[in-house]
């Protein structure tokens, strides 16, 4: 008998998405148990309100471009529909409904695992779901073990922001290598934070 496909959890805003989020949702789909990776697009993160942000078609866009010849990166639109801002343990349920036979791991940077007690249904995530833990630049979680579902796995560093990436956009500077070919033609094709 199979066992359930066990797919990891990349949630971000993608504004836009870069070579980081790529190198790192490859490793963790390639260097871990995990039979894929889906970066799910969130429209709107309860941490975020107030930040200029590109339509989320259009980051839903780019992300399917920046993956499209990637058999084991999935880009998800999910939290479109749902009532926002998007809740982690929303959208962990509703993924939950549509792929029962799917197992789902929370992937997430170090930087933002000691703010994890302050999501909404914490303890429920931390007790349903397993999270594997990517390091992040500057930051030391030494107690990132604390809780027996939180694995920290050792993918590479990778310190590329979507923010540096929108300045250099904003102030004519090349981004080249730091986002997929493909997303750079369409940034400059569309003229995005110009």
């Amino acid at each position: 008998m199979k066992s359930a496909p066990k797919i990891g959890l990349l949630f971000g805003s993608f504004n836009p998405i870069h070579t980081g989020h790529l190198i790192l949702a490859h490793f963790m789909a390639t260097h871990t148990d995990l039979d894929a990776v889906w970066l799910v697009v969130s429209p709107q993160s309860p941490f975020k309100v107030g930040q200029e942000m590109l339509g989320e078609q259009e980051r839903f866009d780019m992300v399917s471009l920046a993956i499209q010849h990637n058999d084991r990166l999935r880009a998800l639109d999910i939290e479109f529909a749902m009532p926002k801002p998007s809740y982690t343990i929303d959208t962990l349920d509703e993924l939950h409904r549509r792929y029962p036979d799917h197992s789902f791991v929370l992937l997430m940077g170090e930087d933002n695992l000691p703010g994890l007690p302050r999501w909404k249904q914490a303890d429920r995530i931390l007790a349903e779901y397993a999270v594997y833990v990517y390091p992040r630049p500057g930051v030391d979680a030494t107690d990132v073990n604390a809780h027996p579902g939180v694995q920290v796995v050792e993918a590479p560093l990778l310190d590329i922001s979507a923010t540096f990436i929108r300045d250099c956009v904003h102030t004519g500077k090349s981004i080249r290598y730091l986002v997929p070919e493909a997303v750079e033609a369409q940034i400059l094709e569309k003229g995005f934070w110009r």
